[in-house]
């Protein structure tokens, strides 16, 4: 799990392949008493043991306003 401190932007991704498609859930959890956003992936459908967290990252509500930022300047249609 990760608990993000920092959001910093990288040059564009040029990747050969496309990532493997997942599904993601999210939850309302708790960090030393502070409400958090947490987003668990799970690995692809041909994984062994399907269902299994994969990955799980936390946003505090400055790293959540962030991430709603730069939702905004990546995809600007979505107002």
């Amino acid at each position: 799990m990760a608990y993000l401190e920092s959001l910093s932007a990288l040059d564009p991704l040029d990747r050969g392949r496309p990532h493997s498609v997942s599904d993601a859930t999210w939850r309302v959890a708790t960090r030393e008493g502070l409400r958090v956003l947490q987003i668990d992936t799970y690995g692809s459908p041909e994984r062994k043991d399907k269902g299994t967290v994969s990955q799980s990252i936390q946003l505090d509500a400055t790293k959540a306003a962030e991430l709603v930022a730069i939702c905004r300047s990546v995809f600007p249609e979505i107002g």
